[in-house]
């Protein structure tokens, strides 16, 4: 049974231009949708905009980019 649990979780943390509430509301839908992602959020107190991210592809950070991208937003892996 833990084999089917233990997924290896990944957490990445990404440099946004998500400045607020309306952008976290734009990104939502567009997340929501990614495969393999398990959690998000993004700390729009710090001036860099912080993405973290939790999930289980290997491919998470590329899909990621790509998702905001298409959502009119960018971001940077650090």
């Amino acid at each position: 049974m833990d084999a089917l649990i233990s997924k290896d979780m990944k957490t990445l943390k990404f440099k946004t231009n998500i400045k607020c509430g309306g952008c976290i509301e734009t990104v939502t839908p567009h997340l929501e949708n990614v495969n393999g992602l398990e959690s998000w959020s993004v700390d729009t107190a710090v001036p860099e905009k912080i993405l973290t991210i939790s999930g289980t592809e290997d491919a998470l950070a590329e899909e990621v980019i790509g998702t905001l991208k298409k959502a009119g937003y960018e971001a940077e892996l650090i």
